[in-house]
């Protein structure tokens, strides 16, 4: 949970839970922290009792847990060896005015006190890892040494609407308190802003796919006359899911850049603009590393200028860094460039070429690759496809059509901006085709014989990167995905030396961070994890019910919904059911369905699917007393306090599919090297999810409630100890009487709050 208003005022001292009994302390891998004494001096006085913030924020509680995490990334700051000068000691009476940054050797011999060398610069001083507790405040503990010292910072969240968070609460918050100088910018991805170019061609076409469409880029059109930052989410006539906005925004493909007839007012140029010249920019993991491979062609602008790094929500870093640090084809990429370059052709060469032909048969071509798969939904590796599968057949096709459409826009290109563009869409498209066109290599069917037990199978060293096919309903994507991002990360960090700070509060395993710091190539010298401030085991309760299949069992869902109908009735409502796979959300849900119709339960239901996420945690909070039935998207990110959730059912341990062709390339890797993948990787991981998903019960000091896990594998197998020990110190029972009894005391006369 992120540092708020609402967390400085409801969070209890670190030293003591709230019961006023001592909070156990957790173990801190990271050494002593060296600081500067000045520097840590001001932090202490600034986050007091009677400091700046308490000043500024109703209800402000100093947390010991929140004042070291704050000296830890002050002096990450500090061995980056770009540190802020020394301030004079803070006076209390006084504001703090931001440090002007040093460059260079004279920034170093300041912050080593005239040593020639930072020794944090090479040897990891400059990164933390911090795992804090829900209630920390984690959010004012990086965010107070920013400001005052941090340089040039930019701010990475999971979400887009954890930016907001930042942007619209926390950092003002944290400015005025601090009264300093500090320009903040937020920076989107560019499909976030109207494109200038694209609203005048889909309102000049005038053809759009219903009367609803239409009437939404009225809107837009009008919208675009007053907006100054041209960000969709202003508009909120026209949903973020209505289809007009695809035509009316650019993508890295069709972007025209600098020869885009309006690239001096283009929307996306203005917010980099302004997110160059701020002093804290706020972006998301996706557009943090969209701009880290985009430097590699020269075009990223941020990260060269940053001082500091700070990852929030820092879990979801290693899937992300996945994503963007391979490479994936679509066959839509092929449908788009067709669309445009009709557009285009007809626009500006009409009499030169046939482009409706052209565009058509580029078409049918993209589908036809989508036809080559009977399935409706599948994940595999190359490695599982026949040479003759038709797949190879239907590539090579479109690699014909895509090369005839290149052959005509090269002809033509120079007679508009837009065709010359179009033209280096298909070239690029043509350069990542041409390595799909033919069958998988010996050593990927090695890879899935080694994997499916063919003992003959040559054991060649691990690939780096794994080739596989995600077929949907109306599309194929083609990925090839590298293996482990820690090397291409620790390759994008070398260089410029600058503080990288990764925290959340679910990075560890019982306070072991080897697999995160593994996964994302750090050094795991600096690390740390801070306690919550709440007291679980008064708060909280963990059932595991006793009896219930294994979850491989055809009839376990059944025998979840069993088990969890008895804690639904005896919390009252107030419930997520969170899944592992929507079949079963499917599942779950439709028997709640009939079970609250038969047994006359006043229990609104909501199902993933059925609304938007927010909305339904709209609905959820405003009901009081609603049951939720969703899977991944609803275990981390979700916020609910009080009597409105106060049972959280997770029907498995969240262990990944073993056939996830990416995760199986990895595991096998693993067994290559000599290591357990299930002890290496796939345990950690499920750890840290299970912890967001439990994550989700107990949000501030006033919360309680129940946690239940419907597999006995915690309780049974050896691991499962390794499991419980890493989740919060809730106290722990198998039977459901201990549940009935837990919510019948919650029903009580309300505690009062200390």
């Amino acid at each position: 949970m992120n540092s708020s208003h609402d967390t400085s005022s409801r969070a209890a001292p670190d030293n003591a839970s709230a019961s006023g009994t001592p909070a156990p302390r957790a173990a801190a891998a990271m050494p002593g922290v060296s600081l500067n004494r000045r520097r840590a001096s001001e932090l202490d006085d600034i986050f007091a009792d009677n400091g700046l913030l308490a000043r500024q924020i109703d209800g402000y509680r100093p947390r010991a847990s929140q004042i070291e995490m704050a000296r830890a990334v002050a002096a990450a700051m500090e061995a980056s060896g770009r540190a802020m000068p020394e301030p004079a000691m803070f006076e209390t009476q006084k504001r703090p005015a931001r440090r002007l940054l040093q460059t260079g050797a004279e920034a170093v011999s300041e912050s080593t006190g005239g040593n020639a060398q930072a020794d944090g610069v090479d040897g990891g001083e400059n990164t933390l890892i911090v795992e804090a507790g829900t209630g920390t405040g984690k959010t004012y503990a990086y965010l107070v040494p920013a400001m005052l010292w941090g340089g040039k910072v930019i701010v990475s969240t999971g979400t887009k609407h954890l930016q907001d968070q930042l942007f619209q609460r926390d950092i003002p918050t944290v400015r005025d308190a601090l009264a300093v100088p500090v320009s903040v910018a937020m920076l989107k991805g560019r499909a976030n802003y109207l494109c200038h170019y694209y609203l005048q061609r889909t309102a000049d076409n005038g053809r759009l796919p219903s009367r609803q469409e239409t009437s939404y880029l009225q809107d837009i059109v009008r919208f675009a006359k007053i907006t100054r930052t041209g960000d969709k989410a202003e508009l909120a006539s026209v949903p973020e899911t209505a289809q007009v906005w695809s035509m009316v925004t650019s993508t890295r493909d069709n972007c025209l850049g600098q020869e885009c007839p309006h690239y001096k007012d283009c929307f996306v140029m203005q917010a980099r603009r302004e997110a160059q010249q701020a002093d804290i920019v706020v972006v998301n993991h996706h557009l943090f590393f969209a701009d880290i491979m985009l430097r590699d062609t020269g075009m990223a602008e941020l990260l060269p200028t940053a001082n500091t790094v700070i990852f929030d929500e820092a879990h979801q870093l290693p899937e992300t860094a996945t994503l963007f640090f391979g490479e994936t084809l679509s066959t839509a990429q092929f449908l788009e460039l067709a669309r445009d370059s009709v557009a285009e052709g007809l626009g500006h060469a009409r009499d030169a070429v046939d482009w409706v032909k052209l565009g058509a048969t580029l078409e049918r071509a993209a589908r036809d690759v989508r036809l080559a798969f009977k399935e409706d939904s599948v994940r595999l590796s190359i490695g599982q496809l026949p040479d003759d599968h038709p797949l190879f057949a239907a590539l090579k096709t479109l690699e014909a059509e895509l090369d005839a459409l290149a052959s005509a826009l090269a002809g033509q290109a120079e007679r508009a901006e837009s065709l010359g563009a179009c033209l280096r869409r298909a070239r690029e498209l043509q350069d990542v085709l041409s390595g799909w066109t033919t069958p998988p290599t010996s050593a990927e069917r090695d890879a899935v014989a080694t994997r499916e037990g063919d003992a003959s199978a040559e054991r060649a060293d691990p690939n780096e990167k794994v080739r596989w096919i995600e077929v949907f309903s109306h599309t194929v994507q083609l990925h090839e995905t590298p293996l482990s991002v820690a090397p291409i990360f620790a390759k994008q960090r070398a260089g410029v030396p600058r503080a990288w700070i990764f925290t959340s509060a679910t990075l560890s395993v019982r306070g072991d961070f080897t697999h995160y710091a593994a996964q994302m190539g750090l050094n795991s010298k600096r690390s740390m994890t801070l306690p919550s401030p709440f007291d679980y085991p008064s708060q909280g309760l963990l059932y595991v019910p006793r009896n219930l299949p294994q979850p491989s069992s055809p009839m376990f869902t059944d025998a979840v919904f069993d088990a969890a109908l008895p804690a639904i009735e005896a919390s009252g409502g107030g419930v997520f059911m969170l899944c592992t796979t929507l079949r079963a959300v499917d599942r779950i849900s439709a028997k709640l369905r009939d079970a609250i119709e038969s047994r006359g339960w006043d229990y609104p239901l909501l199902v993933q699917g059925d609304a938007s996420r927010t909305e339904l945690l709209d609905r959820f909070r405003a009901y009081g007393n609603a049951i939720l039935v969703g899977s991944q998207s609803f275990w981390e990110g979700v916020d609910v306090r009080g009597d409105a959730l106060s049972l959280v059912v997770i029907d498995k341990l969240p262990f990944a599919p073993p056939d996830d062709p990416v995760l199986a390339a990895r595991l096998d890797a693993l067994t290559k090297k000599g290591l357990s993948p299930f002890a290496v990787h796939q345990l950690p991981q499920a750890v840290i999810t299970l912890k967001q998903g439990a994550g989700r019960l107990i949000r501030a000091e006033t919360d309680r409630g129940v946690l239940m896990i419907c597999d006995t594998r915690l309780v049974d197998k050896p691991y499962g100890r390794r499991i419980w020990q890493s989740l919060p110190p809730f106290k722990r029972t198998r039977e459901i009487d201990v549940v009935r009894e837990f919510f019948e005391e919650s029903a009580g006369p309300a505690a009062p709050v200390r």
